[in-house]
């Protein structure tokens, strides 16, 4: 019996020791290869690929979202989806489309500007996905704000030595007016003069309704900034929306269409082109991506009341129907 207890007790030692070294292996595994911060679906013969720019954690989501309530409200929307009353994070999620012979870039993050706090990963990223930036045809660029541009351009040159560029007509006349250039905004246009207006000459402007690759359509959602643009994807029978920053969090932007968001530059306009998208992709019961959903920002909403559920996309896309 105490030779059977002495067994038991080594093998008991065994084990634990195994198991300490299979977590350590598995610890060692993930730091090796973390989990991918790229993801890639089919819609129709598309292929879309959705890179992680990077996180930012900060505090709210209140006042940032919410300015217009009282913190008690933004905390308590916070509390009934399961979210922290007093921090969120921040993702940024340019994609890739690969359509009609063209690979498309939307956005391109921060850039330089944001390395030195874990953002501006677009390149690296998009490489580990299996492109390169000279494989890139055209950027389209959904409106003009740094998180959107910062990576156009790399040492002083363009980013994507190889593309075109596509923007909306009405974004491009505002960030180069003497109004954005000498108003509370001049930062930003700053920005857009040191990297959006170099690239003008092998740049498109667009309006409405403008095919910017094939299957893929420009749509005005002024607001959020005065020309913000969303696109839809259109393969086949299939469409994927693209509402750039529409809404900027999933719950509280969606769940609470006119609360007002402190990136908004124009409140109503913003809250107008909000509901129209919206109520277009619930419709349509369409997939869409959101530059600031959740990582990997794929999803579908529900029109609820007077606001919206987003619904996160899990195998929807996998089946044939």
């Amino acid at each position: 019996m105490k030779l059977a207890a002495g067994l038991g007790a080594a093998v008991a030692g065994m084990s634990a020791t195994s198991s300490a070294i299979a977590q350590e292996k598995a610890k060692e595994a993930m730091e090796r290869e973390p989990e991918p911060k790229w993801r890639r679906y089919r819609i129709g013969d598309a292929v879309v690929t959705v890179v992680l720019d990077g996180l930012r954690p900060g505090d709210g989501p209140y006042p940032t979202f919410g300015a217009d309530q009282d913190e008690a409200s933004v905390a308590a929307l916070m509390r009934e989806n399961f979210l922290p009353e007093k921090r969120f994070v921040n993702g940024f999620l340019p994609v890739i489309v690969e359509t009609g012979g063209q690979i498309v870039l939307f956005d391109t993050g921060m850039g330089a500007m944001g390395r030195q706090n874990g953002m501006g990963q677009l390149r690296e990223r998009m490489s580990q996905a299996g492109y390169e930036t000279d494989d890139v045809d055209l950027v389209v660029l959904t409106h003009f704000h740094g998180d959107h541009i910062g990576g156009l351009m790399e040492d002083g040159k363009p980013a994507f030595g190889k593309a075109r560029y596509a923007a909306g007509q009405v974004e491009y006349d505002w960030w180069t007016s003497d109004e954005a250039k000498n108003g509370e905004r001049k930062d930003g246009a700053a920005l857009v003069g040191k990297n959006v207006v170099p690239l003008k000459d092998r740049m498109t402007f667009l309006k409405e309704g403008d095919e910017v690759a094939p299957g893929i359509t420009a749509q005005e959602a002024f607001g959020h900034s005065p020309g913000h643009m969303v696109f839809e994807v259109k393969s086949g029978d299939k469409v994927l929306w693209l509402t750039a920053d529409s809404a900027n969090h999933y719950v509280a932007s969606l769940q609470k269409p006119g609360w007002k968001v402190r990136f908004d530059q124009d409140s109503a306009k913003a809250e107008a082109s909000r509901r129209r998208v919206f109520d277009r992709v619930a419709q349509a019961r369409a997939p869409f991506i959101g530059y600031h959903m959740p990582f990997p920002g794929i999803g579908f909403v529900e029109k609820t009341g007077d606001g919206y559920r987003f619904v996160p996309l899990t195998y929807q896309l996998d089946i044939e129907t």
